[in-house]
């Protein structure tokens, strides 16, 4: 056997490939060949690196793009410095003999090398076992397998037991050489010019096939090899550049051609586009590269020394790498919506099987085209380092510096590509799983599914234990569980006979912000469950399976939603655990980063309650109590609020904690500030306690904040606007066709129906000095508006809209005319007469039985109903719209407002904040003892939001109750500096 450390080859040779013939070493007779080689007599005992140049050598310098492509540089001219001389033989007398590939040196003996000539084509020059140096003669002449040009190379030497004898020797081992090379005919390379025309049997493409025995003998089975995995490179980059060229020309070129189309044309260039990508792009790189790499075989074939210098220019370009990160992230969602038209566009089925004939597709299937660009670094990253390892360390070959150049290259930008990769296989997934949702009929749910930046974190199997309905016995129910970044969802899965599966929603899925983790730790429980080991008597077997318990529920609805999960192991328990908290923190990071609304903290010390460490009834009376009501306003430029409180009316300066108390009414119910609309100044103070309803001076509040009035001033200023014999049992301030109003609704004592009164504030610069009262002894700041009313006596609220209001009544919604109260004619909303015959219509019904109504909010084309516990849309007759669908709040309001395109809705411990028109929950705020305070008039979004919650302070002096403003913000767009500002920057700069 041949005697070589060097491992096997990566090539395989054919089954049934003749063994070359190897004559004896006197009878071999060697062809000519184009390319020259240059052999020096040896100097004795030297030792040089074969590699390097014969100068002294220099320091050594790490591997930099600039060094290696000089050293490759350096190559090329050396090797195309000469033109390609005839091909025939020369005597064995010339000292530079032409052969067909860059011959190994000859050895005068085991000590002595030769030296290498600058004009020296550097090579890759075998080790001494390529050649058989210092092996027994006699068993290389008795084994067919040893090369007989290695048998001759140790005649040439002197290896033979004797010593370098002359040059009779040294010229008769270059005879046998040369006539051995006259037998190299030029097959080899009208094989390499079939191959790269892609004419060659593909049996016959491979690199041993297309090289001499003689050559591969001469060569040893390392170099073999790593020739073999250089033919490789450039096979596939061939094989690769057309599967490309084929997807342009076969695929894209016919879609966009065809007649009929195939798809429809207003959505063909989109459709292109993303199943495609920028394939264009990475085609035009690879189209370079194969065309360089071309070029070098047929300048080096057989012997390549290298094609890293090619493949280091590509890659190093940024552009490529960027095109191929680009293409691989796509490449899931690319497949996924070739895999989606071809279940709904049978014209598209149709192309993609009738196309599968063409010859360069091969009947593959599209999805492995668009995988090619996935795979090829890869598989290029595996060649490049079979390569590496192939090259021979003895020398200084330049591809052991710019291989693992290239090699950090490419798997830089393979593991670049990874996260997004998972990440895009993770949107495909969580489109199969939108596409399989079914929800409840007439219920809206916008969970904002087709946002980009949703994604499914995790989902699997999961069990719940339902209790039956005589509550005496439970079952086991297999589920469905998917927790993405803004949801989660439990659903019943149904697989169809078509491969299609379903899941239906069993609850309405949980928003994160609302979603609360309960135990994790509970020991495992049993479920019984039959046999599964295919005996006969399978079905009357049954096993005992542990199942490990989780518990989750909503934040707002602890018992009612409260769901109790099993898995089948531990580890799926963590699993779902880890899942859980990382997408709660990032949610949670996301929401406090994108705030609809800031809330800001106005005042938290001043207003307390009795707690847990007040035990003083003398200290606790003398709390302010807990905050009822508050409103804001201006005067002498300043910002003042007034809040009141269970203990009376306090005002300060907006900002100020230091609140001095103005009026003595307990636990009023409402306060308003009447101040200015448009060029009309009101400069009055309402407040509504109890069954009054009187008016102050702000602007002696104002002085009163400052400690400037007295409360004499204050009482003197006072004007009722309420009846004496009549009890008010609400009042709301609205602005109506740039009038300011004051409604409300009066109860006397023996009535069944509610009087509404409805008043319209007088501009104070426009009063008389001097004003008469009217003979009823109505107030001088105010006068009515229309006649007074009547209205049901269960009448709590009162909202505006554009020429009408609507009175909130436990039954419904009555709309009227505020001018003409008397007169109006009464229309209930939402109109549900139609509920008999239309089966929607009739579920909304059935929703909104029991529910409060809070009001209605209008929109550009039709009305949201708000209640407390849904909303439904109406168009402005009062009809149900979006086919009678509703909108279930994640929370009971108690109170709500709107500014903008969002409405808020109030509970005592959330503020849930929504997109007016899809429902769409935007922002959760929590809290404790959530009260709305001021929103400004019904019909205004220019006032501040004004919100009551438990303070942040617990002590001696009580727990305090703080106010919050919900500030709306605005969304961040980016900035470019001006030009001339970008100069300025650097105008310091001597640059």
């Amino acid at each position: 056997m041949y005697n070589d450390r060097r491992p096997h080859p990566l090539v395989s040779i054919p089954p049934g490939a003749q063994q070359p013939i190897n004559p004896s070493p006197s009878a071999r007779t060697f062809p000519d060949h184009s390319y020259t080689f240059e052999v020096t007599p040896p100097a004795y005992n030297d030792v040089s690196n074969p590699w390097e140049e014969p100068h002294t050598p220099q320091q050594e310098q790490p591997p930099t793009r600039t060094r290696i492509q000089s050293m490759y540089s350096s190559y090329s001219s050396n090797n195309s410095s000469s033109s390609r001389p005839p091909s025939r033989s020369t005597s064995a007398s010339v000292t530079r003999p032409s052969i067909t590939f860059p011959e190994p040196q000859i050895y005068r003996s085991s000590s002595a090398r030769p030296t290498i000539s600058p004009q020296t084509p550097l090579g890759h020059r075998p080790s001494r076992s390529d050649v058989g140096h210092g092996g027994d003669p006699l068993r290389m002449r008795r084994d067919p397998s040893v090369a007989s040009f290695a048998t001759v190379s140790s005649y040439a030497n002197g290896d033979d037991d004797q010593s370098y004898s002359g040059n009779d020797s040294y010229d008769h081992g270059m005879e046998e050489v040369n006539r051995g090379l006259e037998k190299i005919s030029l097959d080899s390379e009208e094989g390499l010019r079939a191959f790269q025309l892609g004419q060659l049997p593909e049996k016959d493409q491979e690199w041993h096939r297309l090289v001499p025995p003689e050559a591969r003998e001469a060569l040893g089975n390392q170099e073999v090899q790593r020739q073999s995995v250089i033919f490789e490179v450039v096979k596939a980059e061939r094989e690769y550049v057309a599967d490309l060229e084929a997807v342009q020309d076969v695929f894209i070129e016919k879609l966009r051609t065809s007649k009929p189309p195939i798809i429809r044309e207003n959505i063909l260039p989109g459709f292109i586009n993303e199943v495609f990508g920028n394939l264009d792009q990475i085609l035009a790189y690879h189209k370079r590269m194969l065309e360089l790499l071309f070029a070098r075989q047929r300048e080096q074939h057989p012997l390549i020394q290298s094609v890293a210098d090619i493949v280091l220019d590509i890659t190093l370009k940024s552009e490529f790498r960027s095109a191929y990160e680009t293409y691989i992230k796509h490449y899931p969602l690319a497949e996924s919506h070739h895999r989606k038209e071809l279940k709904r566009n049978q014209a598209y089925e149709t192309f993609i099987h009738s196309v599968s004939t063409d010859p360069r597709i091969r009947k593959r299937d599209l999805t492995t085209f668009l995988s090619r660009p996935v795979t090829r670094l890869p598989r290029l990253n595996l060649l490049l380092e079979q390569i590496l390892k192939l090259t021979d360390k003895e020398y200084d070959h330049p591809d052991l510096e710019a291989l693992p150049i290239i090699l950090g290259i490419l798997s830089d930008c393979i593991k670049s590509t990874q996260p997004g990769i998972e990440a895009a296989e993770s949107k495909v997934k969580f489109w199969a799983l939108c596409e399989s949702l079914v929800f409840q009929k007439g219920e809206i749910i916008d969970m904002d599914l087709y946002d980009e930046s949703r994604t499914l974190v995790y989902s699997g199997p999961v069990i719940r234990k339902i209790r039956t309905e005589t509550g005496l016995s439970s079952t086991w129910s297999n589920l469905f569980g998917a927790l993405l970044d803004n949801h989660f969802i439990l659903a019943r899965e149904a697989n169809y006979s078509n491969g299609v599966v379903k899941r239906h929603l069993t609850s309405r899925p949980i928003p994160l912000s609302y979603l609360r983790l309960g135990a994790f730790n509970s020991p495992p429980e049993t479920r019984r469950e039959r046999a599964d080991d295919g005996g006969l008597l399978e079905s009357l077997r049954y096993q005992n399976v542990p199942l490990y318990p989780f518990t989750i529920y909503h934040a707002s609805s602890r018992s009612t939603r409260r769901y109790t999960l099993y898995v089948t192991t531990e580890s799926l328990r963590k699993r779902w655990h880890t899942a859980l908290v990382d997408a709660m923190g990032v949610h949670k990071v996301r929401e406090d980063a994108n705030m609809w609304f800031y809330p800001n903290t106005v005042s938290d010390g001043f207003f307390r309650m009795a707690g847990r460490h007040t035990t003083s009834s003398t200290i606790t009376s003398r709390l302010p109590g807990r905050i009822t009501s508050a409103v804001p306003f201006y005067s002498g430029g300043k910002k003042f609020i007034v809040v009141a409180s269970s203990s009376g009316i306090y005002a300060s300066l907006w900002g100020n904690d230091e609140f001095r108390k103005v009026l003595h009414y307990s636990n009023p119910h409402s306060i308003i500030a009447l101040q200015t609309l448009g060029d009309k100044v009101f400069n009055k103070f309402i407040v509504h306690s109890e069954s009054a309803l009187v008016s102050y001076s702000l602007d002696i509040i104002a002085r009163m904040a400052l400690g400037q009035a007295q409360p004499h001033a204050l009482d003197a200023s006072m004007e009722r606007i309420g009846g004496r014999d009549s009890n008010i049992v609400f009042c709301k301030h609205v602005q109506l066709d740039k009038r300011a109003l004051l409604i409300y609704a009066s109860k006397r004592r023996l009535g069944s129906t509610l009087n509404l009164q409805v008043l319209e504030a007088v501009d104070s610069s426009k009063m008389d000095i001097t004003p008469k009262r009217t003979s009823v002894g109505g107030p001088l700041s105010f006068r009515p508006f229309g006649e007074p009313g009547f209205i049901p006596k269960d009448a709590y609220d009162v909202t505006v809209l554009n020429k009408t209001v609507g009175i909130c009544t436990h039954d419904g919604i009555v709309i009227a005319d505020p001018t003409n109260l008397a007169n109006s004619t009464v229309n209930l909303v939402p109109d549900l007469h139609q509920a008999v015959s239309n089966m929607p219509m009739a579920a909304l019904k059935a929703k909104i039985e029991g529910a409060k109504p809070l009001g209605l909010v209008k929109l550009v084309d039709e009305l949201l109903v708000v209640y407390d516990a849904l909303g439904c849309y109406i168009e402005k007759y009062g009809t149900p719209k979006r086919n009678s669908g509703y909108i279930r709040w994640e929370t009971t309001a108690t109170s709500y407002t709107h500014r903008g395109g969002n409405i808020l809705l109030l509970s005592p411990e959330f503020i849930e904040v929504r997109n007016i028109i899809t429902g769409r929950i935007v922002q959760v705020i929590e809290g404790q003892d959530i009260r709305l305070l001021h929103a400004g008039p019904t019909g205004s979004s220019t006032d501040p939001i004004l919100v009551a919650m438990k303070g942040s302070k617990d002590d001696k002096d009580g727990v305090s109750d703080k106010i919050v403003e919900l500030t709306e913000t605005s969304e961040i767009t980016a900035r470019t500096p001006s030009s001339a500002v970008s100069g300025a920057l650097w105008d310091d700069w001597d640059m």
